[in-house]
């Protein structure tokens, strides 16, 4: 895209930590909130954070290049610090549920939920702009596993072997970005016994609609070794509607989301970066505005790209 064709900036506001104590939660829940400086009915995404190498990416302070975006574009983005975090980790080492936190970091999004009138409260020029039936979810990796659940994933708790549901009916369509596949056979990477929990999801009633997006170079060999379409499971095996959206030469950062020049990125680029934000915006612009053109048209003109940064799939 040339300079003479970007739009002009939109201002974005953030307010961090919003802390909401939560009964039982050992520390309390605290969120970073974003959101344009103008506007009202604005929709509301809840973001999952994933579980790398970094002390803060996993935390209410990473994932700056989406949320920005995503706030750019008309939403208001809830960002909380699951108990997972490596901020986190001196203080709830020993806490039921560690390591994974697997139902805690599902339950912080009910929370926020529940919560959501507070939160609007305490932001400052926030109230009043929120449309409360208009949310989605979005996750990163570990935090695609948890928006999984939330939208309608089935589990199969290795610790109790009953089949577990935390599907959150508030929530209206999903974003899944580099998440983790099925379990079974394929799941039988080094890393799988030390999270047996990511093999335990069954995708076959995640019924929400959820757009998948998988980097066709991110090699999952830690867990498994299925390759990169191994990303994709939560499209194929979760009944529709659902979008896939493969970016082409991204691996598991796609492109850099989790933040602004993070030395983990194995895959910088800006582009891709900005079109993950772009796509995934006009994907919940129209899900949650039945008959918004916005995703329609983005698919379009993916398809008639020269060079396209990725391709979309549907059912």
């Amino acid at each position: 895209m040339s300079a003479s064709a970007r739009t002009a900036p939109v201002p974005v506001l953030s307010y961090s930590p919003v802390v909401l104590p939560v009964p039982g939660r050992p520390v309390d829940l605290q969120v970073r909130v974003s959101a344009p400086e103008s506007g009202t009915g604005l929709p509301v995404i809840l973001f999952s954070h994933g579980h790398g190498p970094s002390n803060n990416l996993s935390s209410l302070n990473g994932y700056a290049p989406l949320a920005n975006a995503w706030a750019a574009q008309g939403f208001v983005v809830v960002q909380p610090t699951h108990l997972t975090s490596r901020t986190l980790s001196h203080l709830v080492a020993d806490a039921a549920g560690a390591p994974d936190f697997w139902r805690s970091r599902a339950e912080d999004m009910s929370h926020l939920l529940d919560r959501l009138d507070v939160i609007e409260r305490t932001v400052p020029q926030l109230a009043g702009r929120i449309d409360h039936t208009k949310v989605a979810l979005a996750g990163h990796s570990l935090g695609g596993f948890t928006a999984a659940l939330l939208l309608g994933a089935g589990l199969n708790d290795p610790d109790t072997g009953n089949v577990v549901h935390l599907v959150e009916p508030r929530i209206k369509a999903g974003v899944l970005l580099a998440a983790p596949g099925r379990g079974g056979d394929v799941f039988n990477g080094p890393m799988a016994q030390h999270w047996p929990i990511i093999g335990a999801v069954d995708f076959s009633t995640m019924a929400a609609p959820t757009l998948v997006v998988a980097g066709d170079k991110d090699d999952p060999r830690h867990f498994t070794d299925a390759g990169p379409d191994w990303h994709a499971d939560p499209y194929i095996l979760a009944p529709g509607p659902k979008s896939l959206l493969t970016l082409f030469g991204a691996e598991h950062g796609l492109g850099g989301i989790a933040g602004y020049d993070a030395a983990e990125t194995t895959d910088e680029n800006p582009e891709r970066v900005a079109a993950v934000g772009r796509l995934t915006a006009a994907y919940l612009h129209s899900r949650l505005h039945p008959g918004d053109p916005a995703w329609q048209a983005a698919c379009e003109a993916l398809g008639t790209d020269p060079d396209p940064i990725g391709r979309v799939e549907a059912k």
